[in-house]
C-alpha cells in the first residue's frame, strides 16, 4: 500500500510521462504534484518506488519512468477519467446510429482508430447460421448469371454463376420464388440435407442452378464473416515510441496477422464488466510489452456479442482512452439493439 505522498507522487509523473514521453525529474514531480516537498524527499519516495517496482531509471537518466506494474496500479486506482468532449460525443453519437449492422461495426473500428490515433479493433457477432434473407437471379448472358444475395444481417453480396445451360428471364424467376419460399433462413447444412430429396420435383438443368446458387450464397456469406475488423494499424509505425523498436512492431504485426490469436486475446474480455486494460505482457496470450490494449464488450438486445479495443503503445492517455472506448460500445450496442 501506498501512502497518500506517495500516490500523489506516482500519479504526477505518470501523467506528466503520458504527456511529454521524457523521464520524468524530481523538479518536474515538485513544480506539478502540488505538494511542498525538499528534493531530496522526493528522491527517497522516487527511490521508494523503484524498489516496488512501479518506476524505473532509464540509461542514466536522473528521471524516471513507469513500469508496465505502475501503469497498472495507476489505471486501477489512481486514474481520474476524463469525459468525453462534446465534440466527440457528438461525432460519434452522428456515426453510431442505428444502421446495417455490417456498416455500423465497421464504423465503430473506424471512430475507435480516427479519434485516439491508434488501432481500432472489432470482434463481430458470430454467424447466426443462415446463408440468406432473400436471393434474386438476374441473366447477365447467356451462360452467365448475377446472383444477389440479402443476408441476414441485411448486407447484399454479388456473385456471378457460370452455367452449363441457357435460362429465360422467367426460369431465374421461378427459381429464385423456390429457393426463397423454402430455403430463406435455413442454414447450409439444412438446406444441403433437403436439397437431394425436393428438387426432384424440378428439372435436372434447375436443379444444377439452384444447387450452384446455394454453394455461391454459403461461399458469400463465409468471406463476409471476418471474425475480427482492424482499422488503423500502421498509425502505429508514426508513434515515436515505437518507431524504433523494431522487435516490438514485428510481434505486434505478427498478432494482426494471425488474427486467431488477436480473437483470443480480445474474447478474454467479452463478458468483462465494463473496460477491461491489457497492459504490456499481462497476457498469456500475446506477449506485447511495449503495448496496450482497451477494450469493452457491445450488445445486441440485451445479449454480448463482441468487443470493441484500442491497440496503443503502454504510454497512451488512459483517461482520454478508456471514455472513448467504453461510450463506442455502448453506442453500438444501441445501434445494433434498434435495428
Amino acid at each position: 500500500m501506498l501512502n497518500e505522498r506517495a500516490q500523489i507522487l506516482l500519479r504526477t509523473l505518470i501523467e506528466r510521462y503520458i504527456h511529454e514521453g521524457q523521464p520524468v525529474g524530481s523538479r518536474s514531480l515538485s513544480k506539478f504534484s502540488g505538494l511542498d516537498l525538499s528534493p531530496a524527499t522526493i528522491r527517497n519516495v522516487m527511490a521508494d518506488l523503484e524498489d516496488m517496482g512501479l518506476v524505473t531509471s532509464p540509461y542514466t537518466s536522473a528521471g524516471r519512468i513507469p513500469t508496465p506494474q505502475g501503469y497498472r496500479l495507476f489505471v486501477d486506482t489512481l486514474l481520474v477519467m476524463e469525459p468525453l468532449d462534446s465534440a466527440e460525443l457528438s461525432h460519434l453519437e452522428s456515426q453510431l446510429h442505428p444502421d446495417n449492422p455490417t456498416r455500423l461495426i465497421n464504423a465503430a473500428s473506424q471512430l475507435l482508430s480516427e479519434l485516439t490515433r491508434f488501432a481500432g479493433v472489432v470482434v463481430t457477432p458470430k454467424r447466426t447460421g443462415a446463408v440468406f434473407r432473400y436471393i434474386e437471379f438476374m441473366a447477365l448472358s447467356e451462360k452467365r448469371i448475377l446472383l444477389i444475395i440479402v443476408t441476414p444481417e441485411g448486407d447484399v453480396q454479388n456473385r456471378i454463376i457460370h452455367t452449363d445451360a441457357t435460362y429465360s428471364q422467367t426460369d431465374l424467376i421461378e427459381a429464385g420464388n423456390f429457393i426463397n419460399q423454402n430455403y430463406a433462413g435455413c442454414t447450409l447444412d439444412v438446406i444441403r440435407s433437403r436439397l437431394h430429396k425436393e428438387l426432384k420435383q424440378l428439372r435436372y438443368d434447375m436443379t444444377s442452378l439452384m444447387n450452384a446458387a446455394i454453394e455461391a450464397g454459403g461461399d458469400a456469406i463465409n468471406e463476409s464473416s471476418e471474425a475480427v475488423i482492424l482499422v488503423g494499424e500502421r498509425r502505429l509505425l508514426d508513434i515515436h515510441d515505437l518507431s524504433g523498436n523494431l522487435t516490438s512492431l514485428k510481434k505486434l504485426f505478427d498478432l494482426f496477422e494471425r488474427k486467431t490469436k488477436l480473437l483470443q486475446l480480445l474474447e478474454l474480455s467479452h463478458h468483462a464488466q465494463g473496460v477491461k486494460i491489457f497492459i504490456g505482457g499481462e497476457s498469456d496470450v500475446a506477449s506485447l510489452e511495449e503495448f496496450s490494449l482497451v477494450t469493452a464488450p457491445y450488445e445486441m438486445k440485451g445479449e454480448i456479442v463482441g468487443t470493441v479495443g484500442v491497440i496503443g503503445p503502454r504510454r497512451m492517455a488512459y483517461k482520454r482512452i478508456i471514455p472513448i472506448v467504453d461510450v463506442t460500445a455502448r453506442l453500438l450496442s444501441q445501434g445494433l439493439s434498434q435495428h
